[in-house]
C-alpha cells in the first residue's frame, strides 16, 4: 500500500517530526521477538515514507552494555533498547534523532557512546548529545526535498546528564530562566548554513497538558532569533499549537511509541505527528493522529480521532489558533 500524503507533491518537501519514540523497556523485549517494522501499523510506515525527512526524541539508550546510572539517586526509570532498535527507525523512514533527553545516559557513558556507534551504522543522524559540551551541543544537518534542515537538540532536564569536559552527555540548559546564549550562537550559525533550523527541545514536565508561560516565552525568543519551526516533547502528552513570527511552535507532540501505563483521562496513549511543509507558506502544517497501543503504534480512528479533535481544537484556541478536519486524523492547523 503506497500512502499518497504530502511528500508525494512535486516540489513540496514534507517533514514528518515525532515526539519520544521510548524502544527499551517491553518494547526491547517485543524487538528481539518480532521485526522492528512490526511496531508500527501498515499505513504508519506507508505515511512516513511519503515524507522527505522524519525526526523524532529517541527516550532510550540504544546498547548491550553498561549499568544503570548512579548520577540521579532514586532514579525510577530506565530506558535501554537492543541494536534492533535502529530498525524500528529506519522502518519509518527517520533519519534524525534527537538524544538530549533524560534517558541517554540510563546506562551511562557506554550506553550513550553505543547509541551514537549504532545510530551512525544504521544511517540515522543524531543531534543533542555527545562527548564534551561542544559535541553534544552541536547541530546536525541533514537533506530534505533539495532542502539543508539543521537539528538543534536541547534538554532542560537532568543537569545531572549535561555534557562536560571529556564526558559523555547530554546539551542541557535551564530553559525556564531563559534562552541561553550558547544556544542562540549555535542558531545563529545553523541558519547561515541551512535552508530550515529545527529547534527540538525536550522540556517541561511529565503530563503536563499545555505549555507553561515560560516554554512559550522561550519558543517565541528562538523563533524570533532564527529558528524555523520549535518543536518539543517530553509531557508525554500533546500541546497545542502556536504561531509565532517565524512560523508554528509546536509545544509537545506527545508520544510516539511506548509501554507506558495510560492515564484515561489525559490519554498519553494518543499522539499525533506533525507535517511540516516549509515551502507551502507559513500556514502549512497538519497533524496526523497516532494511537499508541502496548509496544505498538497506529493511526487514530474512530473514538480516538475524535478525542484528538476535540482536545487539539480546546487547546489551539488557547494559544490562538485554529484547527480544520481534513480527514478522519488528520488535522490542518494555522492562525486564527
Amino acid at each position: 500500500m503506497r500512502f499518497e500524503g504530502p511528500g508525494t507533491i512535486p516540489g513540496m518537501p514534507a517533514i514528518g517530526l515525532l515526539g519520544d519514540v521510548m524502544l527499551g523497556r517491553s518494547v526491547g523485549d517485543t524487538l528481539r521477538e518480532e521485526p522492528g517494522a512490526e511496531l508500527w501499523s501498515e499505513e504508519v510506515r506507508s505515511l512516513c515514507a511519503s515524507l522527505d525527512l522524519v525526526i523524532c526524541n529517541l527516550e532510550c539508550c540504544v546498547s548491550e552494555r553498561g549499568e544503570r546510572t548512579r548520577r540521579i539517586p532514586g532514579k525510577p526509570f530506565f530506558f535501554r533498547a537492543p541494536p534492533s532498535a535502529v530498525a524500528a527507525l529506519r522502518a519509518i523512514d527517520v533519519r534524525a534523532v534527537s538524544l538530549a533527553n533524560n534517558h541517554a545516559l540510563d546506562y551511562g557513558e557506554e550506553g550513550l557512546a553505543d547509541t551514537l556507534g549504532w545510530l551512525a551504522d544504521g544511517g540515522i543522524a543524531t543531534a543533542g548529545a555527545g562527548q564534551g559540551a561542544e559535541a553534544a551541543r552541536s547541530p546536525v544537518v541533514v537533506e530534505a526535498g533539495g532542502l539543508r534542515v539543521g537539528l538543534l537538540c536541547v534538554s532542560d532536564h537532568p543537569r545531572e546528564y549535561a555534557a562536560g569536559p571529556g564526558r559523555y552527555g547530554i546539551a542541557h540548559a535551564d530553559l525556564e530562566r531563559g534562552v541561553p546564549d550558547w544556544l542562540l550562537d549555535e542558531l545563529a550559525r545553523l541558519r547561515e548554513r541551512c535552508d530550515l533550523t529545527v529547534v527540538f527541545p525536550h522540556w517541561g514536565p511529565n503530563m503536563s497538558a499545555a505549555p507553561a508561560p515560560w516554554q512559550r516565552q522561550a519558543a517565541a525568543a528562538l523563533q524570533h532569533a532564527a529558528a524555523t519551526v520549535v518543536s518539543g516533547h517530553s509531557a508525554h502528552l500533546f500541546h497545542g499549537i502556536a504561531w509565532n513570527e517565524g512560523g508554528p511552535a509546536l509545544f509537545d507532540l506527545g508520544d510516539a511509541l511506548d509501554d507506558y501505563r495510560v492515564d484515561p483521562v489525559l490519554r498519553n496513549d494518543l499522539g499525533v505527528l506533525a507535517i511540516w511543509r516549509p515551502d507551502a507558506g507559513n500556514e502549512e502544517l497538519e497533524l496526523v493522529g497516532l494511537k499508541l497501543e502496548f509496544c505498538h503504534t497506529g493511526l487514530a480512528r474512530d473514538e480516538d480521532s475524535e478525542w484528538i479533535g476535540v482536545r487539539l481544537e480546546s487547546a489551539c484556541a488557547e494559544l490562538g489558533t485554529r484547527v480544520e478536519r481534513v480527514a478522519e486524523n488528520r488535522f490542518r492547523i494555522g492562525p486564527a
